[in-house]
């Protein structure tokens, strides 16, 4: 990426720090190093100005990771609640059009349907620590983490690639626990006329989330990018990499002794954040493989990630 004449206040907008808290260059990751010209070379991408909606939704009962609390949308208040407790009707005063409200709680996780893990959320190591070196002892509050959380992470304006490696095997969607070898992946991409280059998001197609409504989830579940795949990315300077599955990365682990070797070498080691359960399937049924990549992240202080609904223009 080209340098910003004005790096330091580019920065200073991009990650303007909410009261109390002052962020570290340690905690950022790889998308602290986007810049103005490279948000523009990514907007020159828009051709057809189609909008391509990546966010595969969120219900009360939806398939969550076990290790995750069930969603749930309840409601709150009612125009009817209202009524029978009429604490209100101070409030409402005059109120001959009779005016009423809903309102409601959403409990869970942040990890819930299409999002981003901030780079807090994957651990390492015997001190349980994260990318930038923090610890749980030195970081981790009553709170939730206080460095490299969810209010840390910048929005994501730049170039996006969808590589569809189920399309490339000729299949929907790949097996369950399929391992993408990196010479498969290369070989894919080389087929759909995509190309890396730094500053990247990169989104893996699998086939996956198209599986829950029809099909057989569990006979799909858990493929995903092999760690040689992450080790590519990596170098050719991707800043997020995603996918429409739960881990991006192959579930389970081939790696005998390491469950997470994707997680922990794009995270924790790179500083690149990961987009999971990502509505994938309209792009690959348009075969759309270069497009400007939104996602906007919530600033939830202490967050360790982020419900998102990232967006593809085309």
């Amino acid at each position: 990426m080209t340098t910003h004449p004005d790096g330091a206040a580019w920065t200073a907008r991009r990650y303007r720090a909410l009261p109390g808290v002052e962020y570290l260059p340690e905690e950022l990751g790889r998308i602290a190093g986007a810049d103005a010209a490279g948000v523009l070379d990514a907007v020159r991408l828009v051709r057809r100005g189609e909008v391509y909606d990546l966010d595969a939704g969120r219900w009360s009962g939806m398939p969550l990771f076990a290790g995750h609390p069930q969603f749930q949308v309840v409601r709150y208040r009612t125009a009817a609640g209202q009524d029978l407790a009429g604490d209100f009707d101070e409030w409402r005063g005059v109120n001959e059009v009779h005016m009423g409200f809903t309102t409601e709680i959403v409990s869970g996780t942040v990890h819930t349907g299409t999002h981003l893990d901030a780079l807090c959320h994957t651990t390492c190591g015997a001190d349980n620590s994260w990318y930038g070196g923090f610890t749980s002892e030195q970081a981790l509050g009553d709170f939730g983490p206080t460095r490299a959380e969810a209010s840390s992470i910048a929005p994501f304006v730049t170039r996006g690639v969808l590589v569809d490696m189920a399309a490339a095997r000729g299949e929907s969607a790949l097996p369950a626990g399929y391992v993408i070898p990196l010479a498969e992946f290369r070989a894919a991409a080389q087929a759909q006329g995509v190309e890396f280059r730094r500053g990247d998001a990169v989104l893996v197609h699998t086939g996956y989330l198209g599986t829950w409504n029809e099909g057989d989830p569990a006979a799909h579940k858990g493929a995903g990018i092999s760690i040689e795949v992450a080790r590519y990315l990596v170098e050719a300077g991707a800043v997020l990499v995603g996918a429409d599955n739960e881990t991006v990365e192959a579930d389970p682990s081939p790696d005998p002794v390491n469950p997470h070797p994707v997680h922990i070498h794009l995270m924790v080691e790179s500083g690149v954040h990961l987009l999971e359960l990502a509505w994938l399937g309209d792009l690959a049924r348009d075969r759309i493989h270069e497009f400007l990549f939104i996602c906007l992240p919530l600033r939830i202080r202490g967050a360790t990630g982020s419900m998102v609904r990232p967006v593809a223009i085309a």
